[in-house]
């Protein structure tokens, strides 16, 4: 009953709340600046010679707003911005009195961050929600996104043109956008975007120079941004598109696991489709049948050695990637990784007036399952096909603010779960803003899973809710969260690890801002208390932290953070007193590094005791002339209980990457891990004393857009443990090698 009554005071307060929604008095009358509409062909190579480039709407972006604060620009900045019937076409011009500075290289697209470059975006729908974001470096190699206020959609992929070239005055870039690679308003009548041109200078400090001044005191950027009217008769065309491709991979494995011939395991050739349509310039329903969901970067090794809750990894395939910002909620209710081996899916994304709304349906070979409980969790797979379906909407509300429901089923043989609840996001002042969400689930397990993992029998039900409010000026920031989850409620589409607790988290920070030439940029000082409690009220944990961070030359940042408090685990309370230290540094543009460390109280979860941890990372990058980029990662972790060193672990990773031009490269991966464990201070009778790894993978890639690619790569695993050390000392036994190949084609009506 107090449930159900706190789910009806939320959406009571947030009807109040969006009854008064945040002033539009409050948002800037900012002039339309007009762009013209040109007829004459260009041709996108980093010269700007088209005589229509004369005609065109002159942006100047001269204001540095970060770390600067509205100051002059140290360089000077032209856009140059046009439009036909299919295309925006945007020039820069980006003036260096030093051009020799200028930092460029090859690379893939979507890694040019650390390059200059130039960037615009739009804001569409001049709703202040969502921009398309499109960057060059001095190459004109590209990298795009989307950006919203709540984050999401960054590893979006469009289809565009783009050069660029370095000149004795600085560089020129290029771009062409196609409409369709954008949803925007139906209507043959002038329009009205929001935008921004940004220009990144990296040289002892990276400076962000803008074609706006920032009020930092207004958590609203794009509130704040310049407006161009034109786009009348601007259309995606058809807005068909097709992705045949063809893939196949090979994988042999040893007959007993480490020992014995290699034997085919797998061998596929699998010609598959994905199909988008635009069916409005807002709407966009995309197919896959038989499609490629597979990832070709290998993901980073995680130390998962003396841990409670499942490791979390990204989602990198483009399928699911495509609209991800549609899904962004303040419960993880939508992680895609759980689909591990789709069939084929159907997706819906887009935005029509205040109405947002994103659908998918993909049915799954193979069900992977979470149970997650308040002092760990346990996975599964359940060896059978599912079908997982997710429903979200979101209506704009006010002049920043929206609320939202969302749907979420997995249905499978004698087993579902289905998850329902609201949220919204609601913005009402310039500095204030309320989050909250309320969301239910029902789910029923097969006995068999039921059993094994101690879960209920019989379907079960669960609810969960999210509170927060911030409030963020110029200097301070401060905060308060609640968050409460049933010990049933379950999100098997998500990813939420933890269930039956009740979090409550308040704390807040100032920040000391100073303009370039100064030894610092900025200095913020930290400070929270949080408090976990399980559904009995018992205290699960309690600490007070406290961090400071340092920005400064060579594009530094530094930082402590120590925490003091109180874990329990299994009944017995543990003093939890840890210290935190971080530097990160790039002195120029051919190298970059960080290293960070942990010491202090840890629980030995295994044996339910206190120990004290130490661990250790660093992270090295080198770009070697314009080609060749190499980067290094290692961490190591040790535990130390009273009777002795209980585990050394470590993890080391090295990827090269060739870049032959914009379109090719040769990347080779290598990831190692080796665990020495004291088998004496276990109780478990079962652990083994040394355990490594080792994982390799070359791959070849030739790309002319993300949908139109070649790979061909292989990858093998090689397993060492104390059996097979007792054998042949520092041996590894390749266990498993794949051999893969793919071809895929964009095409476009």
């Amino acid at each position: 009953m107090k449930k159900a009554t706190l789910f009806f005071a939320l959406v009571l307060w947030s009807g109040q709340i969006l009854s008064k929604p945040f002033d539009p008095d409050s948002v800037p009358d900012i002039q339309p600046l007009f762009i013209p509409h040109v007829e004459a062909p260009i041709r996108i190579d980093g010269v700007m010679d088209e005589p229509f480039w004369k005609h065109a709407l002159i942006v100047p972006a001269n204001i540095e707003v970060r770390p600067g604060e509205n100051i002059e620009a140290p360089v000077q900045t032209e856009a140059y911005l046009v439009y036909n019937s299919a295309y925006i076409y945007a020039g820069f011009k980006c003036f260096d009195p030093n051009p020799s500075d200028i930092r460029a290289h090859l690379c893939d697209r979507d890694q040019t961050w650390d390059d200059d470059w130039i960037l615009i975006l739009f804001d569409t729908f001049n709703d202040q929600r969502r921009t398309y974001d499109f960057a060059c470096n001095p190459f004109g190699i590209q990298s795009d996104m989307i950006e919203t206020p709540t984050g999401g959609g960054g590893s979006w992929d469009a289809i565009w043109e783009s050069d660029g070239r370095i000149t004795d005055h600085g560089y020129v870039v290029e771009m062409a956008i196609p409409f369709r690679a954008l949803g925007f308003p139906r209507s043959q009548a002038d329009q009205i975007w929001g935008f921004d041109v940004v220009r990144s200078l990296p040289r002892n400090v990276r400076h962000h120079i803008g074609a706006f001044p920032r009020d930092r005191n207004n958590n609203c950027y794009m509130c704040q941004s310049l407006k161009m009217v034109g786009f009348a008769g601007a259309s995606p065309g058809q807005n068909i598109e097709f992705d045949p491709t063809f893939s196949t991979i090979y994988t042999q494995e040893r007959e007993d696991e480490t020992s014995g011939p290699f034997l085919e395991k797998s061998k596929s050739y699998d010609p598959g489709l994905t199909a988008k349509w635009g069916f409005t310039p807002n709407l966009t329903l995309s197919t896959a049948v038989n499609p490629d969901f597979s990832n070709i970067e290998a993901d980073i090794v995680q130390l998962d050695i003396n841990t409670q809750f499942a490791l979390y990894y990204p989602e990198k395939r483009p399928f699911f990637l495509e609209g991800a910002d549609f899904f962004s909620m303040p419960f993880y209710l939508v992680h895609t990784r759980t689909l591990a081996e789709p069939e084929y899916g159907v997706k819906l994304t887009g935005k029509e007036g205040n109405h947002a709304i994103g659908f998918f349906t993909v049915q799954d070979r193979r069900t992977n399952l979470l149970f997650p409980g308040t002092e760990g969790s346990d996975s599964d797979s359940y060896q059978k096909f599912s079908q997982g379906s997710v429903l979200r909407y979101k209506r704009d509300v006010g002049d920043a603010s929206n609320i939202g429901m969302v749907v979420t089923d997995r249905e499978s043989e004698a087993y579902h779960n289905r998850v329902g609840g609201i949220d919204g996001d609601i913005k009402f002042t310039k500095k204030d803003r309320f989050m909250f969400q309320v969301t239910g689930s029902l789910t029923q397990y097969p006995d068999s899973l039921a059993m094994d993992y101690d879960q209920h029998q019989k379907e079960f039900d669960g609810l969960a809710y999210h509170v927060y409010y911030n409030h963020n000026t110029r200097n301070w920031d401060v905060y308060q969260l609640i968050r409460h989850v049933d010990g049933g409620y379950r999100a098997d589409l998500g990813f939420m690890t933890m269930a039956g607790y009740t979090y409550a988290e308040t704390g807040g920070s100032y920040k000391w801002q100073r303009d370039p030439g100064s030894w610092f940029h900025w200095i913020s000082l930290y400070a929270s208390f949080d408090q976990r409690y399980d559904r009995f009220q018992n205290p699960l944990h309690r600490a007070f932290t406290s961090r400071i961070n340092y920005q400064g030359s060579m594009q530094s940042n530094a930082g402590v953070y120590w925490e003091m408090g109180r874990d329990t685990y299994e009944g017995r309370s543990y003093r939890a007193n840890w210290l935190n230290g971080w530097c990160y540094m790039r002195p120029s543009g051919w190298i970059a590094g960080e290293i960070w460390t942990r010491y202090g109280d840890r629980i030995d979860y295994s044996n339910n005791r206190s120990g004290t941890q130490l661990r250790m990372g660093g992270y090295l990058e080198m770009r070697l002339g314009l080609h060749m980029r190499v980067e290094i990662n290692h961490t190591s972790d040790r535990l130390d209980v009273e009777p002795g060193r209980l585990y050394t672990a470590n993890i080391e990773r090295l990827k090269l990457v060739y870049q032959f031009n914009r379109r090719m490269f040769l990347r080779t991966i290598f990831q190692y891990y080796h665990y020495k464990r004291d088998v004496s201070l276990y109780e478990d009778e079962d652990t083994d004393p040394l355990s490594k790894g080792l994982f390799t993978q070359i791959l070849f890639s030739y790309k002319i857009n993300p949908q139109t690619v070649f790979f061909l790569g292989y990858s093998d695993d090689y397993y060492g443990d104390h059996e097979i050390g007792l054998q042949k000392p520092l041996y590894m036994v390749q266990t498993n090698r794949t051999v893969f190949a793919k071809i895929g084609y964009a095409y476009m009506l």
